[in-house]
């Protein structure tokens, strides 16, 4: 029978890269005209890929919650721009919007999917 951390683990990962990349995405929208800024983005595949090779942190007792590893710093990378800007700024407004538009409907949608398994496995606690 899968532990609780086989069946939420995958989810709760990648709401928590998730919540990683909406904060970068939001911290590259409020620099939009700070000179020289340069905008950040989380490469979401290759730090989930990381996260599910490397599983979790260990913990000292099995009574204990484990943690998630933090986000690498080779898993964030600066954008690249379309169109250059005479202050040295990356950040393009309708990109960087686009961007974090996508990513939250992707959190929200995580979001559902680990809702529903935990539905799931309160029902089969209860024996529905």
């Amino acid at each position: 029978m899968p532990s609780f951390k086989e069946n939420l683990g995958f989810h709760a990962s990648a709401l928590h890269l998730r919540s990683r990349r909406n904060d970068m995405l939001a911290s590259n929208i409020a620099n939009a005209a700070t000179p020289n800024y340069k905008a950040r983005d989380l490469d979401f595949n290759s730090e989930m890929s990381r996260h599910l090779k490397t599983g979790n942190l260990t913990t000292t007792n099995e009574k204990h919650f484990s943690l998630m590893r933090p986000v690498s710093h080779k898993g964030v990378s600066f954008r690249e721009p379309l169109q250059q800007s005479l202050d040295g700024n990356t950040v393009e407004l309708a990109v960087e919007q686009m961007e974090f538009s996508e990513n939250s409907i992707r959190y929200s949608t995580t979001l559902s999917f680990l809702n529903s398994k935990i539905s799931g496995l309160m029902s089969a606690i209860r024996g529905e």
